[in-house]
């Protein structure tokens, strides 16, 4: 008969618990948090001014993994061009105007771009600091031509039906509309610490920015109506 020393050993409960209980790899949850923390680190250092070492302190990631998922800072940086930018066009897709009359169609995008912006600071951080660049990263991005703004195609559908039906003056360019639109969304925000020093106005604090958007509104309006004066040129 075998001796007890000779018998095989059976895992405790406990340790059968602590075995079951180990933690897998999740690469898709790794990969998030590292897009994460450099979205905060490239926004707010700009590319030259971030650090690796500090974006997988905050991702709790180590540089391997950057380089396995992303290849270096480089494509780290354009991935992150090409989140926020994603996520922009992923939520212009949803928008639906077709159903409106034109001017309120178009107001209601108006609506969203300056409401985006407003709320993604980030956005407009990683877009200056690329500008500064030249888009120079953006440039290499085989992803940007592939989110290029679906709200041209509705901006020039609204254009259409507000010419037939007599809203709007005709000869209006979509792409002119939206980039016009995106001015007034985005150059006050962009520029809020020069300009609130130079004029002694905080043009961040609400009631400015509320202020400025009554009046974007109305400037959108005069310029698309059929009898503005760029109409009787």
């Amino acid at each position: 008969m075998p001796s007890d020393a000779a018998k095989p050993r059976r895992k405790s409960a406990a340790q059968a618990k602590t075995t079951k209980a180990s933690p897998k790899r999740d690469p898709d949850a790794t990969r998030q948090r590292i897009l994460e923390a450099a979205i905060r680190e490239f926004s707010a250092q700009g590319y030259s001014g971030a650090r690796v070492d500090m974006i997988c302190k905050r991702a709790r990631a180590n540089p391997r993994m950057i380089y396995h998922y992303f290849g270096d800072k480089d494509g780290l940086y354009v991935t992150v061009l090409e989140h926020v930018l994603g996520d922009l066009r992923r939520e212009e897709l949803k928008l639906e105007v077709d159903h409106v009359q034109p001017l309120t169609g178009m107001l209601q995008l108006f609506n969203f771009v300056h409401a985006h912006f407003g709320s993604h600071p980030e956005l407009i951080a990683l877009l200056s600091g690329e500008n500064l660049l030249r888009a120079r990263f953006l440039r290499r991005s085989v992803k940007a031509p592939i989110v290029a703004s679906p709200l041209i195609e509705l901006i020039g559908r609204l254009l259409e039906r507000g010419v037939k039906q007599g809203e709007f003056r005709a000869g209006i360019d979509p792409l002119q509309l939206y980039v016009m639109m995106v001015a007034l969304s985005y150059f006050h925000r962009s520029n809020a610490h020069t300009l609130s020093v130079l004029f002694r106005t905080d043009l961040l604090e609400a009631t400015w920015q509320s202020e400025q958007k009554r009046a974007a509104d109305q400037m959108l309006a005069r310029f698309l109506e059929r009898n503005s004066p760029r109409g009787a040129e």
